[in-house]
């Protein structure tokens, strides 16, 4: 048992008996408790990744298929800096290797891999731990004998010198320049991850080399102008069983890889000779110190990813947690010896032997040649088999698809009762005052430990519509406000543009609701220009610029409009015994702004868009635009991507209409009871659902999904289905629950009050919706779905993002871009 006071918690490390299973309990008072089970998974990634995939009821051979530039290039990273043992794989399943696998592999990994003996507990929380382990114990771990499951990962051999190696990858649609698409990194294999102190170490200098714009590796590499961003898995990983640093550059011509590595290999001697600055030290260290007081809710899940590495590689949880102690000890490693951080980068990045340098470059044949070798080996496997084999594996086929056709019985399964949750919210006092005369100030006394939560919420009711699409832009550079520094502008839009493109892949979901959305509502359209497709478009072009100039010369003007007081309103979380300072505060820098009066367009008042102060809290309502009209649209975007992500929207009622309760709850009863297993299941997709945002927009989607037309059409199977009225009292009450646990999910100290700052909603509206939830009936679930989803009955929008598609091409409804 060990103290841990920087985190607020105690550590209990435990061992089982009978099995040698390892649990870790993090005792703190937080009501957010966790649970989770880790087992440590060796060699064989692509039993791992059918074995997973499975286990979450869906169909691996698409999932591994999806691998984009940046994962290619850091799964090739690892494969090559770490070839000895299990990091050689690949983790995610290689789609060549799966269809080798047998049915006896799978059990005997599963018998080996998931069982109490190769695994780690881990509870977090403020139960009562005794009652819990007891539970675990006659429940499950006493029905197993302890094996030796030989999962333990071997040392990487140190190289005797460096290496490298050239890959390919497919190319990239949204590139700023076709000719430059190249990436190359330069790696060095770290110590084992179980050497805390170096590892916290390790991590600290990485920090200093590579992040913000004062960094050695950014001005060195970003700022010369040879590439768009940092190569993937830059910085520090920790991760597998020795480390690794990685640092490069991508979006740079093929010819420029060789003045990379000499960038790199300068840099690191410009360090070694010059070290750090004190004040950048501090800096992050004091980072470190705000991040130690942060109130998470999420603090339980946070902590089992962090340890996660360390603890499956057999060194000390506990250890690890004790960042207090880690800070003490730098600090007197860096007064002792002056040189302890110059010497480290001697150590690990001059005279190590073991390092990798890796490029790759676009093959524009790259995803045909993947397709053709996938084709091919199943060619060799189905030629394989004998009629009678393929008689049986249709029949299998068959009788699968007949077992994902039953409902399934979920009555064993230990379950929470709507009956449980509590009838009414808890309330959060808020105190709202007039800053500077009259700019509206929302305080919520909270124990933030320490910490002072400011945000500011800028209107953009008079900034003129040309100006819209470059307020990310104008974001993300606010806190570089010399807006005549055209180079590093350059080097920030190249990065952003980059970020964008790269980000296509995992969030291609989001980004065909978004566009789907679009046409349905004022906020649709506006979130489409600030985050959708048409924003990656926007900073592609901007990145292309020969001259930047022209939207230089936006940023002063964006800045009249936003940094205005006239258009803000603020929020303060705090302790009590902070607020009267943090009061003081506020107002100067609210002084400091100024009140121009910038006023380009007509400003809807009164009713339509009006903010004022009626007692403790801020009176809003939606601004609307009356000449908004919402309309149909379909669209495609053609990427060079071997699956589909489609998103199609409907346009309902907002939060505070009766009915959104009832919508609410039919999205969540469609995901579960009918989209997971058409489109998961049946259809093979990563993963598919339906939503519903606060403004009402309805949305049924698909993620990595190897199906686009089919998928719609499973979209209007599932409102038919909805109509028909073909689920159960239970069915609904889960639906509830599953709903519940989103509303009451906890909230961090930091973020109390902010449903009534950003959304405006008070804690009656909020406990006026809980009731309606509460409810929601059959009858309102089959009502609200003829009411608005039906195509006749509301505007709908829809949207793809993927490969060609033939049906699509021929039918002239579809917008392709």
């Amino acid at each position: 048992v060990t103290s841990v006071p920087e985190l607020f918690l105690t550590a209990v490390k435990l061992s089982h008996d009978n099995t040698g299973a390892r649990y870790l309990h993090l005792a703190r008072e937080d009501t957010n408790n966790l649970f989770s089970i880790q087992t440590r998974n060796m060699k064989n990634g692509d039993i791992y990744y059918i074995h997973s995939s499975g286990m979450l009821c869906g169909q691996p051979s698409y999932f591994c298929e999806l691998q984009y530039n940046e994962r290619i290039f850091s799964q090739h990273l690892q494969n090559r800096l770490l070839p000895d043992h299990t990091y050689s794989v690949v983790s995610g399943g290689d789609p060549l290797c799966i269809p080798e696998l047998t049915w006896e592999q799978l059990k005997q990994f599963h018998a080996t891999h998931y069982h109490p003996s190769n695994a780690r507990f881990f509870t977090y929380g403020n139960f009562p731990l005794e009652q819990h382990l007891k539970q675990i114990h006659e429940e499950a771990l006493n029905k197993f004998q302890k094996i030796e499951p030989s999962t333990s990962v071997p040392a990487q051999k140190p190289w005797e010198k460096p290496r490298e190696f050239q890959i390919t990858c497919g190319p990239d649609s949204f590139a700023t320049d076709p000719f430059k698409q190249t990436t190359v990194s330069v790696s060095f294999l770290l110590p084992d991850i179980t050497d805390t102190f170096e590892a916290f170490t390790l991590s600290l200098l990485s920090s200093l080399l590579i992040a913000g714009p004062n960094s050695p590796f950014y001005k060195a590499l970003i700022e010369s102008g040879l590439g768009t961003d940092f190569s993937p898995d830059v910085g520090y990983n920790g991760y597998t069983r020795e480390a690794y640093f990685s640092v490069g550059l991508q979006g740079i011509a093929e010819q420029d890889t060789e003045t990379v590595r000499t960038l790199v290999d300068r840099t690191v001697d410009e360090v070694i000779e010059k070290g750090f600055e004190d004040d950048r030290i501090e800096a992050l260290l004091h980072k470190l110190e705000i991040q130690m007081k942060h109130q998470s809710t999420s603090f339980g899940l946070t902590l089992t990813s962090y340890i996660a590495s360390c603890w499956n590689h057999d060194g000390d949880p506990v250890e690890l947690l004790q960042l207090g102690g880690f800070l003490v000890k730098f600090r007197q490693c860096l007064k002792d010896n002056p040189k302890f951080l110059q010497e480290k980068v001697k150590q690990y990045f001059k005279d190590n032997q073991h390092k990798l340098t890796l490029s790759m470059k676009p093959d524009d044949k790259y995803h045909e040649k993947q397709a053709q070798m996938e084709a091919e080996k199943l060619k060799q496997m189905v030629g394989s088999l004998s009629p009678k084999d393929k008689q049986l594996i249709y029949e299998k086929g068959l009788e699968l698809r007949t077992e994902q056709s039953k409902p399934q019985d979920a009555s064993c399964l230990p379950a929470l009762k709507v009956s449980d949750i509590e009838p009414t919210m808890p309330v959060t006092e808020l105190h709202v005052v007039l800053a500077g005369g009259d700019t509206p100030v929302q305080y919520c006394a909270q124990p933030t430990n320490g910490v002072v939560y400011f945000r500011a919420f800028c209107s953009l009711d008079t900034l003129p519509e040309e100006l819209r699409p470059y307020v990310p832009l104008f974001c993300s550079v606010l806190t570089n406000p010399r807006f005549e520094e055209e180079e590093r502008f350059r080097v920030l839009v190249r990065m952003t543009a980059q970020e964008l493109s790269n980000g296509i892949p995992d969030s291609g979901h989001l980004y065909a609701s978004i566009r789907a959305s679009r046409t349905l509502t004022p906020a649709g359209d506006l979130q489409e220009t600030f985050g959708g497709m048409d924003q990656v478009r926007l900073m592609k072009s901007v990145a292309e610029m020969a001259d930047v100039t022209p939207v230089l010369r936006k940023l002063p003007r964006i800045k009249e409009h936003l940094l205005n007081r006239d258009n803000m309103r603020c929020s303060v979380n705090a302790a009590p015994q902070q607020l009267s300072r943090t009061e003081q505060a506020v107002g100067n820098f609210l002084g400091s702004l100024g009140r121009p009066h910038v006023v380009e367009k007509p400003v809807h008042n009164g009713p339509d868009g009006s903010t004022h102060v009626c007692g403790s809290q801020i009176v809003r309502k939606l601004i609307t635009d009356p000449s908004f009209k919402p309309c149909q649209m379909k669209t495609h975007f053609l990427l060079p991507f071997p699956v589909n992500y489609v998103g199609e929207c409907i346009r309902t009622v907002p939060y505070t209409d009766p009915d959104h309760a009832s919508l609410k709850i039919l999205a969540r009863l469609m995901t579960a009871k009918f989209l997971h297993t058409e489109i998961r299941e049946k259809g093979g997709a990563y993963g598919g659902g339906a939503k519903l945002s606060h403004s009402g927009v309805f949305t049924l989607y698909s993620y990595r999904d190897p199906n686009s037309v089919e998928t719609l059409q499973a979209f209007g199977k599932a409102v038919d289905w909805a109509k028909s009225g073909k689920f159960t009292q239970q069915d609904i009450d889960e639906a509830k629950l599953s709903v519940f646990a989103s509303v009451d999910a906890p909230v961090a100290p930091s973020d109390k009050g902010m449903d009534h700052f950003l959304y405006g909603l008070s804690d009656e509206r909020k406990q006026a919706h809980r009731e309606r939830l509460f409810a929601v009936s059959h009858d309102s679930l089959v009502a609200v779905s003829h009411a608005y989803l039906g195509t006749a009955r509301s505007t709908h929008g829809w949207a793809i993002l993927g490969p060609e598609n033939a049906k699509i091409a021929e039918d002239p409804s579809w917008i392709t871009r």
